[in-house]
């Protein structure tokens, strides 16, 4: 059952960063995967565009979610700045620091609606368990073959 007993105003506000978040994700994976050179590219354009395909899932629940709170889902971007180097590492680089960007915005959302909205509680944890793995993944890619300790970069 939902109680509505915090801050609208502030998750509606945390919800419209995620919006925008994943809104960028989607811009932002889209884009690498047209940057991908050499003989991993098919494996790795297909990962990427899987990602943006994601992101817009992502993105489309939580602006279901607003308008659920009577809210109005931003039409703005989170930011898309690169850092022009467009090799796997880089490119996985960026994506990690994005991917931990989310991740903290779940865990904002979270923290302002645990034990006070069941319904966006959950929301919150699955997101937030769909970040970790992510960013696990991008941890993983990022290591040198055979790597056992994460990636420290």
């Amino acid at each position: 059952m939902t109680t509505h007993e915090y801050d609208r105003d502030a998750v509606l506000g945390v919800m419209n960063s995620i919006l925008e978040a994943e809104l960028a994700g989607v811009v932002r994976y889209t884009h690498y995967s047209f940057m991908v050179f050499g003989f991993s590219r098919i494996p790795i354009v297909s990962w990427l565009r899987d990602q943006a395909t994601e992101s817009l899932v992502h993105a489309q629940a939580v602006g279901e979610h607003i308008t659920t709170l009577g809210g109005h889902p931003s039409l703005g971007i989170g930011k898309l700045l690169e850092s022009e180097q467009h090799d796997i590492a880089g490119i996985l680089r960026e994506l990690l620091d994005h991917e931990r960007m989310a991740l903290g915005l779940y865990r904002k959302l979270l923290a302002l609606v645990e034990g006070r909205d069941v319904v966006i509680e959950e929301y919150a944890r699955q997101m937030i368990a769909a970040e970790s793995h992510d960013i696990s993944e991008v941890d993983k890619m990022l290591r040198a073959p055979g790597a056992l300790q994460p990636f420290a970069g």
